[in-house]
């Protein structure tokens, strides 16, 4: 039973994905999650008793596998500039993920504190990470420093969602501002 349980939560979570990033929050509705997974829309309140309940979970499955994702590739860079650029290319990487896209369509979305604190902590925890290397670079203020970089990888994602640019362009661009603005 506690089985079926849990497979019936993934099949929510895997359905509320693909609803975020096809649709953005608008489309997260529970008539939406209950048709997708061919559960009664009672059985979903069963599951979540709110769509800030989805997203809350989302954030708390998909965010640290995500910024695990980035760290790893941070890890396995040998210099500090090397690992600033695997900070940026891994982030832009994740943009096609729709694990990503459903992170993304969740931050743009209204939510709840609950929700917007554990995503400000898992972003945290990237940036600290940030922090740390450019520490190690000599910079000053590196929580304020980190929190630039992060700004550009941002607008990056966004420009990769637009679709206007080729993605490896945009990742070039970002890489070389994030690496001229930390040797500042």
């Amino acid at each position: 039973m506690a089985e079926h349980r849990t497979m019936q939560r993934g099949a929510l979570l895997d359905a509320a994905r693909s609803l975020l990033s096809e649709g953005g929050t608008e489309a997260l509705t529970f008539p939406a999650l209950a048709e997708r997974t061919g559960l009664a829309r009672s059985s979903v309140y069963e599951y979540f008793r709110s769509r800030a309940a989805v997203v809350e979970e989302l954030c708390a499955v998909d965010f640290p596998v995500w910024a695990a994702e980035v760290e790893d590739a941070m890890n396995r860079a040998e210099t500090p500039e090397a690992k600033i650029e695997a900070y940026v290319r891994r982030q832009l990487a994740l943009v096609g993920d729709r694990r990503h896209r459903a992170v993304v369509a969740i931050s743009a979305g209204e939510l709840d504190a609950g929700a917007r604190e554990k995503i400000r902590a898992a972003h945290g925890g990237l940036v600290a990470l940030l922090g740390e290397v450019l520490m190690a670079l000599g910079h000053e203020e590196p929580r304020l420093v980190a929190m630039m970089l992060q700004g550009v990888v941002d607008a990056a994602v966004r420009r990769i969602e637009l679709g206007v640019e080729e993605p490896g362009r945009v990742a070039e661009a970002a890489v070389r501002m994030a690496l001229g603005g930390v040797r500042g």
